[in-house]
């Protein structure tokens, strides 16, 4: 792995590993804990719960007509979503989190892919916090109706005067992958870039010789010899 490309401790996102894998044994006091460890120990064994947008999303409006509202997170739902202060659940547009729990190595641990995905998210959501001070502003393509509101989106955060977009820092930290339509075309192509670039540099899940990718395919990750 290419320890340069950790914007944050080892120890921590271990730390969070172990934590999220040690969900299923805590105590969960209010409605707010159940709700979010009902949906992080699905993930956690290669299930999504949340749906996907049941109308077409615009994506170029993103380009076009940007309406960012503020948004605080409470806690990472999965590796691609996170539930917002007001209880709605924010689905990022541009990346797939990883499903798969087939048994691999990460920074000497033990874990699996779905576990880095969730973790990643966690751990970067406080990072994007820490720089907005607990809330960032995200542009909102549609929303689907019902319990829980599932809002789709793109969100960003500054970070040393910089604008960053939290789906390209996941893509890059290679904790998800860009999201494809269902031609397998990239939602957003800059976001394929990054995902080259992470696992060209074999940053976080590409640092495993081989893992499933969201498309089913045990993709070999590093180099190898014909």
């Amino acid at each position: 792995m290419n320890n340069g490309a950790w914007r944050f401790d080892r120890l921590l996102f271990c730390s969070l590993l172990n934590a999220l894998i040690a969900l299923p044994f805590a105590a969960r006091a209010d409605t707010a804990a159940d709700f979010v460890s009902y949906y992080q120990n699905a993930y956690a064994q290669g299930r999504d719960l949340i749906p996907g947008p049941q109308m077409p999303l615009d994506t170029a409006s993103i380009a076009s007509r940007l309406d960012l509202q503020s948004v605080s997170p409470k806690a990472a739902l999965s590796g691609s979503a996170f539930l917002s202060a007001d209880g709605a659940v924010i689905k990022l547009a541009g990346i797939q989190g990883c499903l798969s729990t087939e048994p691999m190595e990460f920074a000497g641990m033990p874990t699996t892919c779905a576990m880095i995905s969730l973790a990643g998210m966690t751990a970067t959501l406080d990072e994007a916090k820490a720089g907005a001070g607990d809330a960032f502003p995200c542009h909102v393509f549609a929303q689907n109706p019902g319990r829980p509101t599932v809002r789709f989106a793109e969100c960003f955060f500054v970070e040393n005067g910089v604008v960053h977009s939290l789906s390209e820092t996941l893509i890059r930290k290679g904790f998800v992958f860009a999201a494809r339509d269902r031609a397998g075309r990239p939602v957003f192509p800059e976001y394929l870039q990054a995902e080259e670039v992470a696992r060209g540099e074999q940053t976080g899940i590409w640092a495993s010789d081989q893992f499933v990718h969201s498309n089913g395919e045990r993709t070999p990750v590093k180099p190898t010899t014909n």
